[in-house]
């Protein structure tokens, strides 16, 4: 199967035609496996900073004075300038070159770390995140397209293969790199460390990569679409987001929530009747295909969502340095890197379902043991549901690709690649947010009652609510002079309560991924992949 649109091959000072096939390579430029190699140092810093930030919150709070929901915001405005733009910034490949866009991705991405670094509030922090976001988008899906032109069409499901373990290997191991520079360094160099990365992306880029851009690219952009959906997306998770201190019975809450789903039906509407379309419809009436993309957006929940709380668990409640909350969590980056291309070995042998519904079915029990965790429990116990999730997470970072792209028609091929991150994008975002929400009710509903049970001097209401933000990240709220016996009491106090909303978000999570593993079943490799063509002819 061939699609009507071609490529052209042709980068600075080249004249070959245009063709559906990927052009030879001239030494280094546009050689296919150095053109894996390049794009895989701009997606690593992507997928780093999905994860990386997750150990450097608890200092990022304090050395800023953060909140629990600004907090959140570091991760929910990256996931959020990520998942609206994604499918945009296909688009913009599409029409202006997978070459250009993937540059300059890479500098803006690495000039937004920069600017964290220097950042001495959690407002410009939360910013330069948004912008990280916004040319994140840009890069991840020009890697992409980068692949589909170079690679033939033999080879290409290998190459993407690798891609998602460079994708998921990267995001495991955020937290240990972030635990290494946090404890060594400061929370700063979390973001300074993607400017070399950068530059090093860049030089690559400038000489390995040909551009490629599809012919009959669109003209014009779907600027209603990206507003309607963009508004969607944020009336969502900050409803989610402020539920906690406005109530989930209040009107706001819910005003947010109805203005949510009021702009998603517009969105869809819209895109039934724009030229240019920024998410075609009838992606959707394949179910392999839009199982592929459910499975991503629950897998994203149940991950992202549980590891947000478990650096915290591991430094405030342990008592862990960054480092040693980075080593505690090695089994699950060693099972996503070992575990990785055994998913691709059994997804090309068997097809995706089984493997797919098995890794979420293990993710589902790796969840149920990490509600079991106490505030004594051993490092063996936890490495045994840490390298479960590992080992449950492989097959669906690896197998996503091939479910959408492969079950999508060739012709839209690219924003199927752009769906497949950007559904992994919100997963992640509303798996922060609906976890966080229902950690910060759990916690607002037992402190009260459990402090009262300690014997502990009442809180006026200000108080209580600053205790209740402390405790939802593991602090003991403890007052300079407290005596040593009663600060010990709001400890205990403090973790257990802590504790039993990890609990209930870790139940919630694994709830979240016994419902991805009946999603599973609905999908099956795609046509194209069966062809053997993959998605190598644009």
């Amino acid at each position: 199967m061939t699609s009507q649109t071609t490529i052209d091959a042709t980068g600075p000072g080249d004249n070959a035609p245009s063709s559906s096939d990927p052009a030879p390579a001239r030494g280094l430029r546009g050689h296919p496996w150095f053109t894996l190699i390049t794009v895989a140092v701009g997606v690593m810093m992507v997928a780093l900073d999905g994860t990386i930030v997750a150990i450097a919150n608890p200092a990022i709070q304090k050395d800023l004075g953060a909140t629990f929901a600004e907090v959140q915001w570091i991760t929910n405005g990256y996931f959020l300038a990520l998942a609206v733009s994604l499918i945009t910034a296909g688009k913009l490949g599409d029409r202006f070159g997978h070459r250009q866009t993937f540059l300059i991705g890479v500098v803006g991405f690495a000039a937004a770390s920069g600017a964290i670094g220097l950042s001495d509030s959690i407002a410009f922090v939360v910013t330069f995140r948004v912008f990280q976001g916004l040319f994140g988008a840009l890069l991840m899906p020009a890697a992409l397209g980068l692949l589909r032109a170079t690679f033939p069409a033999e080879k290409l499901n290998m190459a993407i293969g690798i891609w998602g373990m460079v994708i998921g290997a990267s995001t495991a191991g955020g937290p240990i790199l972030g635990g290494v520079l946090v404890e060594h360094v400061n929370w700063q160099s979390v973001f300074f460390i993607n400017v070399p990365v950068g530059i090093i992306a860049v030089v690559l880029g400038v000489v390995i990569l040909l551009d490629h851009r599809a012919e009959n690219a669109p003209r014009s952009f779907d600027l209603l679409g990206i507003a309607l959906l963009s508004g969607a997306m944020f009336c969502l998770v900050w409803a989610l987001i402020k539920a906690p201190a406005w109530g989930w019975g209040d009107g706001k809450t819910w005003a947010f929530i109805a203005g949510s789903v009021l702009l998603f039906a517009l969105f869809a509407f819209w895109e039934t009747k724009v030229k240019e379309p920024l998410i075609p419809l009838a992606l959707f009436r394949s179910v392999p295909l839009s199982a592929g993309v459910v499975l991503m957006v629950l897998m994203a929940i149940a991950f992202m969502g549980g590891l947000f709380f478990v650096t915290f668990y591991l430094q405030n409640v342990h008592g862990m340095s960054p480092i040693d909350a980075g080593l505690h969590l090695l089994p699950l980056t060693g099972m996503m890197i070992v575990g990785s291309p055994l998913a691709g070995a059994m997804i090309t042998k068997l097809g995706p379902r089984i493997p797919l519904a098995g890794g979420m079915a293990a993710t589902a029990i790796a969840m149920y043991g990490m509600s079991t965790l106490e505030t004594d429990t051993g490092s063996a116990v936890m490495s045994i549901w840490f390298a479960l999730l590992g080992l449950g997470l492989a097959p669906v970072m690896v197998g996503a690709t091939e479910v959408i792209v492969g079950n999508a028609p060739m012709e839209l091929s690219g924003v199927a690649g752009g769906l497949q991150q950007a559904a992994m994008q919100i997963g992640g975002s509303l798996g922060t947010a609906v976890l966080g929400a229902v950690m910060a009710s759990k916690v607002d509903g037992d402190l009260p009652g459990n402090w009262k049970d300690a014997g502990l001097p009442d809180l006026t209401p200000a108080q209580l609510d600053q205790a209740s933000e402390a405790v939802q990240v593991g602090v003991a709220p403890v007052a300079k002079g407290t005596p040593e016996a009663v600060a010990a009491k709001i400890a205990d106090v403090a973790h257990d309560t802590f504790i039993s909303g990890m609990s209930l978000a870790s139940l919630v999570a694994a709830g979240v991924a016994v419902v991805a593993v009946f999603v599973a079943l609905l999908t099956k490799r795609g046509e194209n992949a069966e062809a053997g063509a993959g998605v190598g002819h644009i």
